[in-house]
């Protein structure tokens, strides 16, 4: 391979990194292209390591990856966990919640584990699936039971007074 023939191909690796660079959000993909854009721009491998803060072998792994996948080699290979309730049953659970008029926490773990076998470790599990009934999980209840009409009534203030009193003083310094 001649000088000239990589030195061409170097150039649209590099235009072809610059515009994966800027259109990409992810922190993550965007370092591991930069290492591999910088190493075509004849940086070594000491100075990329000092730039960007990560190892020989960071640059190396995503270079030799960069170059059998291209860019879609940068972007990352998890899938996550499986989710322990099935869609079918994420929906019964919402329909559930949504035909209760007061909720607890309790309710809701109870209810999972005794219909579906489920109970997660985590609550921010349980405050997903309020939040996806389209309920506060910090207010679990839509009506207060505690509400009285006429407490509320009579600690609301009124502002018509106010406006009374300073419509005068207005119309005096016209």
């Amino acid at each position: 391979m001649s000088s000239e023939t990589t030195s061409s191909s170097n150039t649209s690796a590099i235009e072809e990194l610059k515009a994966f660079i800027k259109t990409q959000r992810d922190s993550r993909q965007v370092k591991k292209a930069l290492a591999v854009k910088l190493l075509y721009q004849e940086h070594t491998y000491e100075s990329i390591v000092s730039i960007l803060d990560v190892s020989m072998g960071f640059i190396a792994k995503w270079k030799q990856a960069y170059g059998a996948e291209g860019v879609s080699s940068f972007a990352p290979r998890h899938k996550g966990r499986q989710s322990y309730l099935s869609h079918a049953q994420k929906t019964a659970v919402i329909e559930w919640l949504g035909s209760k008029d007061i909720w607890t926490l309790n309710e809701l773990e109870y209810h999972l584990a005794s219909e579906y076998g489920v109970s997660y470790e985590s609550k921010q599990s349980y405050y997903d699936l309020f939040e996806s009934a389209g309920l506060s999980w910090k207010k679990t209840s839509k009506v207060n039971p505690k509400k009285d009409s006429a407490l509320v009534a009579k600690k609301k203030p009124t502002s018509n007074g106010y406006w009374h009193a300073i419509e005068p003083r207005l119309n005096a310094a016209s």
